[in-house]
């Protein structure tokens, strides 16, 4: 059983007033949920696909909502006492259009997978051609995963980067798409660290009378800052998270225009899932209302800038940095100079304190890392931090590396920095 120690204990109020009452129901819960918080308290969390929800968003996912029952939509209820979810939902419909200037949402998605079910049911039929990025450049599961419904439903033809500098060959996607004519052609990835060209793959659509859909995930809080193109004006519908940059709970979202609205709003519910989870709908509308705010526009700059600083002085150090760059939050490294695989250096980053993933490189059956900079920067950090970082990073990396003397360092870093001050 994890051990609450005192930094947790000092934490113990970012999970709420009533951790004292979990501790004396199930202390044994207790104690786990105090020993995640200190895990992400004295590491430093760099998953791309990670970040700090604010304590509103921790409010509003432990509220009485979490108890309604509320399958279908606001006013078409398939249960009584729903007047104040409608509400709430109406809220986060209404804040996700103005965030995105999008026509349509529909918040209700359990996930960023369950958002990409809910398009392809309502554009496609099981055996139609679908041409999205590959799952060894950087594609998704769902994107057509042999392991994933995609995969068995649907005939995926894949595109890829350009092994030499790692971005996308729009000609290359045309002349699949001439070559296959899918029925729907989908951009997006999960590690791709440059932004998407929309206008060309929407053009690359129309010319074969594909629908657009834009599997915008990991961009998605960059758009509502302003620190990354929008898909919306482009795609026929937009599938995103509510977590990763946005800083919201958890969840999906689907983005579209008012001419597939019910076939979406379908697919959503009855067809994919069932009753909506309305404490993380509420969480969700929290998190629209914070990325309105000037300050996110502020955060979102900050996260590509500091992805950018810490992309450059991880490369002073000895990683190759796939496109040499990156225009978001992500960046992808190969650890090949290191003499190591990218498994046993995520093993010796975490022994360190440093959190992060593995990923496909475009290259060969190549491994790399992924890791991002939203958490970091939700937590304050800036440039020189991310310089420290990458010394951080480096240190870990060589084969006479001191795991506990760097872990010391990481948690001193951190606790100058702490998710939630105070």
């Amino acid at each position: 059983m994890p051990v609450t120690t005192a930094a947790a204990a000092a934490t113990a109020p970012a999970l709420g007033p009533d951790v004292d009452a979990l501790r004396r129901q199930d202390p044994e819960l207790a104690e786990i949920l105090l020993a995640e918080l200190e895990r992400q308290s004295t590491g430093l969390q760099l998953i791309a696909a990670e970040n700090f929800t604010s304590p509103a968003v921790l409010t509003a996912l432990g509220s009485p909502l979490a108890n309604k029952y509320a399958e279908g939509y606001p006013g078409a209820r398939h249960h009584g006492g729903c007047e104040f979810v409608d509400v709430a939902e109406r809220i986060a419909v209404d804040r996700a259009k103005a965030l995105f200037g999008a026509e349509h949402a529909n918040v209700q998605p359990h996930s960023g997978s369950s958002s990409v079910l809910a398009a392809y049911a309502a554009l496609l039929r099981p055996g139609d051609t679908v041409l999205a990025m590959g799952l060894p450049h950087g594609g998704h599961l769902t994107h057509g995963s042999p392991a994933n419904f995609s995969g068995r439903w649907f005939e995926f033809v894949g595109y890829g980067v350009d092994a030499e500098s790692g971005l996308i060959d729009y000609e290359q996607i045309l002349a699949l798409a001439r070559a296959h004519k899918p029925k729907a052609v989908v951009c997006g990835s999960i590690s791709y660290p440059r932004h998407l060209d929309y206008s060309a793959f929407r053009d690359i659509a129309d010319d074969v009378g594909a629908y657009l859909i834009a599997d915008a995930a990991h961009p998605m809080g960059l758009v509502a800052g302003g620190a990354a193109p929008s898909p919306v004006p482009y795609a026929d519908v937009v599938c995103a998270t509510t977590h990763k940059v946005l800083r919201g709970p958890r969840g999906g979202m689907l983005l579209c225009g008012s001419d597939l609205a019910e076939r979406i709003d379908r697919a959503v519910f009855p067809f994919t899932q069932g009753g909506a989870q309305m404490h993380t709908i509420a969480a969700k509308a929290v998190a629209f209302g914070e990325a309105a705010a000037p300050a996110f526009t502020t955060y979102a700059h900050k996260v590509v800038a500091n992805a950018r600083a810490l992309a450059e002085e991880l490369t002073r150090r000895g990683l190759l940095i796939t496109t040499g760059g990156t225009d978001t939050h992500l960046l992808t490294a190969d650890t090949g100079r290191f003499a190591l695989d990218a498994r046993t250096a995520r093993g010796r980053l975490a022994a360190a304190g440093l959190v992060l993933d593995t990923c496909a490189l475009p290259h060969g059956d190549v491994r790399g890392l992924r890791l991002g900079t939203a958490a970091v920067t939700t937590q304050g950090m800036g440039q020189e931090e991310m310089t420290r970082i990458a010394e951080l990073f480096a240190a870990a990396l060589h084969s006479d590396a001191e795991p506990g003397r760097l872990r010391g360092e990481v948690r001193e870093l951190v606790r100058r920095f702490p998710p939630y001050p105070g």
